[in-house]
């Protein structure tokens, strides 16, 4: 039992490497502040979530278990309230460019 346990976990630390990785290749490759944004939160949450998830199972039984989950939570929490803030500001510091957005929904927000 403790093989299948150590393998799960292993996956579930190296598929969220993997989409850490990708998250940091989109945050250098992309153009913008907006597209980074969409590749720094999206999957860099999900890939801390897969490699804590990993850690739990592969600390079976230790104490520091809760410390990982709490980790998890603020992150959970805390990640989609600062892309929020970024995307705000990103999005009034480059509204002067045309054609950035098919539908300007926060402009009725600007002209109140």
């Amino acid at each position: 039992m403790n093989l299948v346990l150590d393998i799960v976990s292993g996956f579930f630390i190296l598929v969220g490497a993997i989409l850490a990785f990708t998250a940091a290749i989109g945050v250098v490759r992309f153009p913008d502040t907006l597209s980074r944004m969409h590749a720094a939160s999206k999957p860099q949450v999900v890939g801390l979530l897969s490699v804590l998830i990993g850690a739990i199972i592969s600390l079976r039984g230790n104490v520091d278990i809760w410390m990982l989950v709490l980790v998890g939570m603020f992150t959970v929490l805390t990640a989609p309230v600062i892309a929020h803030a970024v995307g705000r500001v990103a999005y009034r510091e480059q509204r002067g460019r045309d054609g950035l957005f098919a539908i300007n929904e926060m402009e009725k927000d600007e002209k109140k």
